[in-house]
């Protein structure tokens, strides 16, 4: 059971993983009015897709980081990584891929999770990052099944908290629990959908239209 001041915001959070696992993984999704829209599971060309020049993404460690970045964040020891730069980035932002928004989050989620439940010693240099779709999803369900155990785990007490989660890559330690969680549902739902915007827009690059599904 959850708490009455965290039920709405883990509700919310719920609610949008749900319909960005959808989206992404098909064969149906939640159209917004009750009726079920058909969508195809996110491809290998999609996750890697770069629409303008110099985007940012998820980048094979042996091919180097792209235009703009400095190195490939994620554990050195995987094959891949994805495109970083130290502060102040640079600007204007680079634009980023699916693959990089969703490994994004789905670091983000893992990482906060340890940093609030966990060891709290967990950094990017540990987070493995994958250049396969399917671990990908797999990585975002991760991500998303820690962060909300770490919510559960927490207690309504820990709401007032400030510094119960000490993620490093945000203001985290300075601010009460509370709005760590308000801000990690924004992250959800505006990159999920930026990532929904860039299915639809590559769907419709040459007019292609998604197909009936098959028996």
């Amino acid at each position: 059971m959850t708490t009455s001041r965290l039920g709405p915001l883990l509700d919310q959070f719920d609610f949008a993983c749900q319909r960005l696992a959808a989206r992404m993984a098909g064969p149906v999704m939640d159209s917004g009015d009750g009726a079920d829209t058909e969508v195809g599971p996110l491809t290998g060309a999609e996750y890697f897709w770069e629409p303008v020049p110099e985007c940012w993404s998820v980048r094979r460690r042996a091919d180097g980081p792209g235009a703009r970045a400095t190195h490939l964040a994620g554990s050195a020891d995987a094959a891949w990584g994805r495109d970083a730069a130290p502060y102040p980035h640079p600007w204007p932002p680079p634009f980023t891929t699916i693959a990089w928004r969703l490994s994004h989050l789905s670091e983000m989620l893992f990482l906060r999770a340890d940093h609030t439940v966990g060891s709290h010693r967990l950094t990017r240099d540990d987070y493995v990052i994958s250049g396969d779709v399917a671990e990908a999803l797999a990585a975002f369900d991760t991500g998303v099944t820690a962060w909300r155990k770490a919510l559960l785990g927490s207690g309504d007490a820990a709401l007032d908290t400030i510094g119960h989660c000490t993620y490093p890559h945000g203001s985290d330690p300075e601010e009460p629990f509370v709005d760590i969680l308000w801000w990690v549902n924004q992250e959800v739902l505006h990159h999920g959908a930026e990532i929904a915007l860039l299915r639809d827009l590559y769907r419709s690059r040459h007019g292609d239209q998604p197909q009936p599904l098959g028996p």
